[in-house]
């Protein structure tokens, strides 16, 4: 069997492969405008998007204006938002964020990184999230705990921090590629190679991975 290809055209060969396997990967958080990603995305910190796509239509429905976060009682956004993990603090960060995009933005989401990531609770990843999917401006790419793993398995980066990662992906995948390769990326940790014993025997990436893990190789 041939060695795994170097970097450049390992990257072109998931670029090639990722889409015809997951054609239809998207973000998997349920929102019909920007301030609902941004919510949703905050909430999705440390639990899934089943997880977060449960509680948040009453969320939603319940309040529907960046205001409705900066004016809602602690005590109430505490309770809806209870059945999410670590809700206290998610509940501070969405009113204070809130309040700053009614303060300096006009109660919208700003479209910029530096805007974005000024608010609290707000990092990198989930101003990828939503420049990416509500704006679909590729300025970054979304590095969650799928993209991390399978980056260092994929040998993309040897680096360990989302940030690192980030910027290593950014060099290799071609900028109009970023946002959707995320999704797909994501697709395939959550179905194939998940983060114990991965499904390498059906991987259809198993040709141009080595990573140290593997269940089954070809090479």
């Amino acid at each position: 069997m041939p060695p795994v290809p170097p970097l450049p055209e390992r990257a072109a060969a998931l670029c090639r492969e990722l889409p015809r396997l997951y054609p239809d990967a998207h973000c998997e958080l349920d929102f019909t405008n920007p301030l609902e990603l941004l919510i949703a995305t905050m909430l999705s910190a440390q639990c899934t998007d089943v997880q977060v796509n449960q509680v948040t239509p009453e969320v939603f429905r319940k309040y529907k204006t960046a205001r409705d976060y900066a004016q809602a009682e602690p005590a109430a956004l505490e309770s809806d938002l209870k059945r999410i993990g670590l809700y206290r603090a998610k509940a501070k960060n969405i009113r204070a964020a809130a309040q700053m995009l009614v303060e300096k933005h006009h109660g919208e989401v700003p479209r910029t990184m530096e805007e974005l990531t000024a608010l609290p609770g707000v990092g990198r990843k989930t101003a990828n999230v939503v420049l990416g999917n509500a704006f679909a401006s590729n300025v970054g790419v979304v590095v969650d705990t799928h993209v991390l793993r399978l980056s260092r398995r994929l040998e993309l980066t040897k680096n360990t921090t989302p940030e690192k990662v980030e910027q290593d992906l950014m060099k290799v995948i071609p900028q109009d590629r970023w946002i959707a390769f995320s999704h797909e990326l994501i697709h395939h940790g959550r179905r194939v190679c998940v983060s114990r014993k991965p499904r390498c025997a059906e991987c259809s990436l198993e040709t141009v991975c080595n990573s140290g893990d593997k269940t089954w190789s070809s090479h």
